[in-house]
C-alpha cells in the first residue's frame, strides 16, 4: 500500500501542465476600441505579461480564448509571445461567461492517444498582468500535493466589496465562491476572496462545466460555479492564499490600469537595481518591459526609455532624457536629450538638449555639444 501511495504521489507531481488564458472580454469599462487584453503596461500588452509568467513554467501548451477583437489579439500574441511557448487560439463566438469560455478552451487542449493521460490546467484571466511565475508554480505544487480536484488562488482583502468570497465547507474544503449580491448576512464579514486564478485536474473540470446552470437572464455560465459543483460531487477543492494580493489585481478600467502600471514599474526598477543598475530616484524613472540594461549603468531623474533600448555598461543617462529604440554604447553619456531609433557609440557625449532623429549614428568618442540635431545624413 505504501508503494502504491508513493507511486500515486509521483504521478501527481509529474502530470502534464497546460494553461488557459481567458482573453475574450470586450472590457467596456476601458471605454476604448482596443480590446482590453491589449492595453499597454510598461510598453507591453497586459495579456503578454500573463504569458511571460507562464513561460517560466514547464507549460506544454497555452490555450488563449479570444472573442472581441480576436484577430487583433491573436496577431499581437503571435508577434509578442515569449519564444518557445506553444499557443493555441480558440474563439468564444458568443460571450456567455467564463464558464462557457472555459468549455471552449478545453477544445484546444490535446488528448492523449488512449485518452488516459491526466493533466493539470492552470486558468488565468488575461487582465491579471501582475501575477508572478513563482506564485503560479506554488499554486500548482499545492494543488498536486493536496490531491485536489481544483485549487483556488485566494487573497484576504481589507475591503472585499465587489469580489467573490471564499466559503468553506467540511474538512477545510472550499465549498462555494459567492459574489456580494448573493451573500447571506452571516457571510458578509468574510474577507477572503477568489482571484479568478485556478488549477483544475483536467479529468474533472469538463464534467463540472456540463453541470453548470445559467447564472442570469443573459444565459451566462460562470467558472466560479464549477467550484460548488465539484464540492457537491465529493471532490476535494482546496485553496492557496496569496501573500501579496496585488498580484491578482484585475484591470477593468483606466484607473486600475494606472495602478497596475505603477506596480509593474516599481517591480521593474527594483529588478534592475538588484542587477547592478544605479537609479538616483527610481520614482522618476520609466522603463518599458523590453529595455535591457547592463551593470554599472546610471540613470538620473526624468529618464524615459521605451521600446527595445539597450544600454551598455557604464553609460550614464539623464537627467530628463527620452529614448525610444536606442542603442547606447559603453560609458556613453546623454543629458537632457531625445533620441529615437538611433545608435550612440562608446564614450560618446550627447547633449544637453540634443535631438537624434531615427537612423542617427553617433560614432564612439564624439562630443556633440548642446542643441545638436542628429539625423542619418548629419552625424559627427
Amino acid at each position: 500500500m505504501q508503494n502504491e501511495t508513493m507511486s500515486a504521489m509521483h504521478a501527481r507531481n509529474h502530470r502534464p501542465l497546460v494553461a488557459v488564458v481567458l482573453a475574450a472580454g470586450e472590457g467596456t469599462r476601458m471605454r476604448s476600441t482596443r480590446p482590453k487584453p491589449l492595453h499597454f503596461l510598461c510598453g507591453r500588452p497586459m495579456v503578454l505579461h500573463v504569458l511571460d509568467a507562464l513561460a517560466e513554467l514547464p507549460i506544454e501548451r497555452v490555450v488563449v480564448v479570444v472573442g472581441h477583437g480576436r484577430e487583433w489579439v491573436s496577431k499581437a500574441l503571435r508577434e509578442g509571445a515569449p519564444d518557445g511557448l506553444a499557443i493555441e487560439f480558440v474563439e468564444q463566438v458568443d460571450p456567455r461567461g467564463t464558464g462557457e469560455a472555459m468549455a471552449v478552451a478545453l477544445t484546444g487542449l490535446p488528448e492523449a492517444p488512449d485518452g488516459s493521460e491526466e493533466a493539470d490546467v492552470v486558468v488565468l484571466p488575461g487582465d491579471t498582468p501582475l501575477v508572478r511565475a513563482p506564485t503560479i508554480a506554488a499554486l500548482v505544487r499545492h494543488h498536486r500535493s493536496s490531491g485536489a480536484a481544483a485549487t483556488v488562488l485566494s487573497a484576504v482583502l481589507d475591503n472585499p466589496t465587489g469580489y467573490s468570497r471564499v466559503l468553506m465547507g467540511k474538512d477545510d474544503r472550499v465549498a462555494r465562491l459567492v459574489d456580494d449580491a448573493h451573500l447571506r448576512q452571516e457571510e458578509a464579514g468574510i474577507h477572503e476572496v477568489a482571484t479568478s486564478i485556478y488549477c483544475f485536474r483536467r479529468s474533472v473540470v469538463a464534467p463540472a462545466l456540463r453541470r453548470l446552470s445559467p447564472a442570469n437572464d443573459r444565459g451566462e455560465y460562470f467558472l466560479t460555479d464549477a467550484i460548488e459543483v465539484l464540492y457537491e460531487a465529493g471532490h476535494r477543492v482546496g485553496k492557496l492564499v496569496l501573500d501579496d494580493p496585488m498580484e491578482a489585481a484585475g484591470v477593468n478600467d483606466r484607473a486600475q490600469l494606472a495602478l497596475a502600471e505603477s506596480e509593474l514599474r516599481s517591480r521593474t526598477n527594483e529588478r534592475w537595481m538588484r542587477r547592478g543598475v544605479t537609479m538616483i530616484d527610481p520614482e522618476q524613472i520609466y522603463l518599458d518591459a523590453l529595455v535591457q540594461l547592463s551593470p554599472d549603468v546610471t540613470l538620473f531623474p526624468g529618464v524615459v526609455m521605451q521600446g527595445r533600448c539597450v544600454i551598455e555598461e557604464g553609460a550614464e543617462i539623464g537627467p530628463d532624457t527620452h529614448l525610444v529604440d536606442v542603442l547606447v554604447g559603453k560609458r556613453a553619456r546623454l543629458r537632457q536629450s531625445v533620441a529615437t531609433q538611433s545608435e550612440i557609440g562608446d564614450d560618446a557625449q550627447v547633449g544637453p538638449f540634443a535631438v537624434l532623429e531615427p537612423g542617427t549614428t553617433i560614432p564612439g568618442g564624439t562630443v556633440t555639444g548642446p542643441f545638436y540635431l542628429g539625423c542619418p545624413d548629419h552625424a559627427s
